[in-house]
């Protein structure tokens, strides 16, 4: 088994615990956060969005909890470079402070700290880093990307829908809007944000419709060069806790139709490389159907159009916080199987 540490134990440090926790070919021993041991335990055990976990987590000492009886050991170190990695057996970092966005501020994890790999969940958009979405460009992983990112979530949602219009139908430009829920980059009441410098995000995210940026559509560039300077988007986050929907406008190069666009991306999500990564659906479903929905993108294919022959759009629903952590821990199996443990990786997309 390859030994794993967690950095960061927010919303997607929790999850990703969560299901790595189950994977057999990996055995989480550290977590560093600098929240409190109790606060962990408590946290990763019980959570309003997505339900109590049906294992047994305790506090076992002020360094310590257990899950199912097993030690978990624990620190709250703001400079990751001073936990010894190294006498723990620790082989690889599952980077999710979002926090250290920069290859210099990364490195250490493998220069100083005898960890292996480091897998980052979010990208760092730096030459030379791989941001890998798994069914795109993870046949790009090689020995010598030693810290790899798990991208974006929204670049997780987008990422397949440009794969499949791409090859079915060529994209001339398009542009995205992400209906987002609330994250904790925003505040709970109106006061002044430290965590980001747009003043929008100051104001209550719970009462308020909140345009913002986002990265996953110019983010996209990294996985498919040739789309640089054809996509951009925005976001607008939405006072809710989960799921959430990508809006996604192309013009094509082929005249298509409803029809055409709709079996494309019907038979991309039941065969191929993005099997049990993107999902097909024509029921009349909401955002609170998808809570827990372990897919990086589910296309609603009743609001499926197209305008003009060439002009399409697409409703792409995601749990932003599920499939994401779901992607990152698989991520995480790839690289540990195959670059640690040297063994072929249960998880196979092609």
């Amino acid at each position: 088994m390859v030994k794993v540490a967690v950095n960061g134990f927010g919303r997607i440090g929790r999850l990703v615990f969560r299901y790595a926790w189950d994977d057999p070919t990996m055995e989480i021993v550290h977590v560093n956060d600098l929240c409190s041991v109790e606060s962990a335990a408590y946290l990763v055990k019980y959570d309003s969005v997505h339900g109590t976990w049906g294992k047994d987590v305790q506090q076992d000492t002020e360094e310590c909890f257990t899950v199912d009886g097993k030690k978990v050991t624990f620190s709250q170190e703001k400079d990751y470079s001073c936990i010894d990695f190294r006498s723990m057996g620790v082989e690889m970092v599952l980077e999710c402070t979002g926090k250290f966005l920069k290859v210099d501020t990364l490195k250490a994890y493998t220069e100083q700290c005898g960890v292996k790999r480091v897998v980052v969940s979010a990208p760092v958009k730096e030459p030379g880093m791989l941001n890998v979405v798994l069914g795109c460009n993870h046949n790009l992983l090689s020995p010598e990307k030693q810290i790899v990112t798990n991208a974006s979530c929204t670049t997780n949602c987008l990422a397949p829908v440009v794969k499949v219009i791409k090859e079915n139908f060529g994209i001339k430009h398009g542009c995205i809007t992400t209906v987002h829920d609330v994250t904790g980059t925003q505040t709970l009441v109106d006061m002044p944000n430290t965590k980001k410098s747009d003043l929008r995000r100051a104001r209550s995210g719970m009462l308020n419709l909140c345009p913002t940026s986002t990265g996953s559509a110019t983010a996209i560039i990294e996985i498919y060069p040739e789309l640089k300077g054809k996509l951009n988007g925005l976001a607008v986050r939405v006072p809710l806790l989960n799921a959430s929907l990508t809006d996604c406008v192309f013009e094509v190069d082929s005249p298509t139709d409803v029809a055409e666009v709709n079996a494309a991306l019907k038979a991309a999500s039941e065969s191929g490389p993005l099997k049990g990564i993107m999902g097909y659906n024509e029921l009349p479903l909401v955002s609170t159907d998808y809570t827990n929905d372990t897919r990086s993108c589910i296309i609603d294919g009743l609001s499926t159009q197209v305008i003009d022959r060439t002009m399409v759009k697409i409703y792409a629903w995601y749990d932003n916080e599920c499939g994401y952590s779901k992607r990152m821990a698989e991520l995480a199996h790839i690289v540990g199987a195959k670059y640690i443990s040297k063994k072929a990786p249960e998880f196979v997309y092609e």
